[in-house]
C-alpha cells in the first residue's frame, strides 16, 4: 500500500518535530514506551516535557503526520471568532451543548480562535487540499469523504472526529456532515449534548427509509449529524453491502459542498473499518502519543489499505520546553 500526503515546504512534521516532543513516545521496542499520566482537560499552565531523546522516531516516511498536544485541550475556541448564529427556524435545528465542549476540551463555536482550533486548522487544510488532488485525478465523489479511525480504542479519534467537523464547518463554501459510523461504541450525538434518534443503521437496514431524513441540522453552521443509529449484529455485513454506497450515494447528492467526516470503529477492535476504508478517499488515523505501540500502527495501516490515501495524526503530545508553538501567539505561554 501505499500511503501519501500533499507535497509542502517544509514538511508540517519537520515543523512538529521543532516544537513537540515526539521521541519520547517513539523509542525502542516497535514504540512501546511505558504509559504516562494523561494531562487534565483544561492547563493554564503547560507542563514542560523533558528533553527529547536521541532515538529517532517511527519510520513512516510516506505519511503525514500532524501533532496535537493533550495540553490544547481547552475550550478555547474555533474559526468563528465573535460571530453569534442564530438559526432562522430553531425548531428545524438541534442545538449542540457548547457547555459540554468545553468541559470535554473541544473547539466551542463562537469562542476566541485559540491553540486547538489552529491546530485543526493546519489538519483541515491538508486534508482539504489532499481532496481537491484526489477529485483531479481519482474519484470527486470519495474525494469527499474523510474516514477517522485509530488502531485502538481511547486514542481520541472522536475527539478529533468532532473538532474536525466543526473546523472544516467554518469554511465558507462547505458544508460537513458528521457521520457516527463506531456503531458497536456509538459516542458523537453524546458528547455533542444532542437527543439521539434513528441512523445510519437504520437507513441501511431499511431500504424505504431516506437516509436524509435522519440527518440532524445543528445550531452551529454549515454542520449536521447523522447519528448511528439502532444497534444490530450484522453491522459490518449491513455496511458491506451494496445498500451502503446507495446510501453514500444519497448523502453526497443531496447536497454537492457537502463533506462527509466519517467516525470509524477503531481498525483493531472491529472489522467494520476495514470496510469503511474502502468507501473514502482519505483515512485520518489518530495515534496517540503516549500509548500507541508502532507494531499495532502498523497493523491498524495494513487494516484500512483500502484506502490508498492516509494521513497520521499524532494525538496527545508533549510540549519540548522553549519551544514556539502557537499557545504563545494567543496569549497562553507559561508562567514566568
Amino acid at each position: 500500500m501505499t500511503v501519501t500526503k500533499p507535497d509542502r515546504e517544509p514538511s508540517l512534521l519537520e515543523r512538529a518535530a521543532k516544537v513537540y516532543d515526539f521521541t519520547a513516545h517513539a523509542r525502542a521496542r516497535g514504540g512501546v514506551v511505558p504509559p504516562v499520566q494523561p494531562a487534565a482537560p483544561v492547563v493554564d499552565t503547560p507542563v514542560a516535557a523533558p528533553a527529547p531523546a536521541a532515538a529517532p522516531a517511527p519510520d513512516f516516511a510516506d505519511a503525514t503526520f500532524l501533532a496535537i498536544p493533550e495540553e490544547l485541550r481547552a475550550p478555547i475556541g474555533d474559526e468563528f471568532g465573535d460571530e453569534v448564529y442564530y438559526p432562522e427556524d430553531p425548531d428545524d435545528t438541534a442545538r449542540i451543548d457548547r457547555g459540554m465542549l468545553a468541559a470535554n476540551g473541544m473547539i466551542v463555536p463562537g469562542a476566541p480562535v485559540g491553540p486547538l482550533a489552529e491546530e485543526f486548522r493546519l489538519i483541515k487544510r491538508q486534508l482539504l487540499i489532499a481532496s481537491a488532488r484526489i477529485a483531479e485525478s481519482e474519484s470527486a465523489d470519495k474525494a469527499r469523504m474523510i474516514l477517522v479511525c485509530s488502531a485502538r480504542p481511547e486514542d481520541g479519534k472522536t475527539f478529533c472526529a468532532i473538532n474536525l467537523a466543526l473546523s472544516i464547518a467554518a469554511e465558507r463554501d462547505t458544508e460537513v456532515l458528521l457521520v457516527d459510523a463506531d456503531v458497536a461504541k456509538p459516542d458523537i450525538v453524546k458528547q455533542l449534548g444532542l437527543i439521539d434518534g434513528p441512523g445510519l443503521l437504520d437507513a441501511l437496514s431499511d431500504s424505504r427509509i431516506d437516509v436524509e431524513d435522519l440527518v440532524i441540522a445543528t445550531d452551529v453552521p454549515h454542520l449536521s449529524i447523522l447519528p448511528a443509529g439502532t444497534k444490530t449484529a450484522m453491522d459490518t455485513e449491513l455496511l458491506a453491502s451494496a445498500r451502503t454506497r446507495a446510501v453514500i450515494a444519497r448523502l453526497l447528492a443531496a447536497n454537492p459542498r457537502r463533506i462527509i467526516i466519517i467516525d470509524s470503529p477503531p481498525a483493531l477492535a472491529a472489522s467494520a473499518a476495514s470496510v469503511l476504508a474502502m468507501r473514502v478517499g482519505q483515512v485520518m488515523l489518530v495515534v496517540r502519543a503516549d500509548r500507541t505501540p508502532e507494531s499495532e500502527l502498523r497493523a491498524a495501516v495494513n487494516i484500512l489499505d483500502g484506502c490508498e490515501h492516509i494521513q497520521l495524526v499524532l494525538n496527545a503530545v508533549a510540549y519540548v520546553q522553549g519551544g514556539a508553538r502557537f499557545g504563545s501567539y494567543y496569549g497562553q505561554d507559561s508562567a514566568q
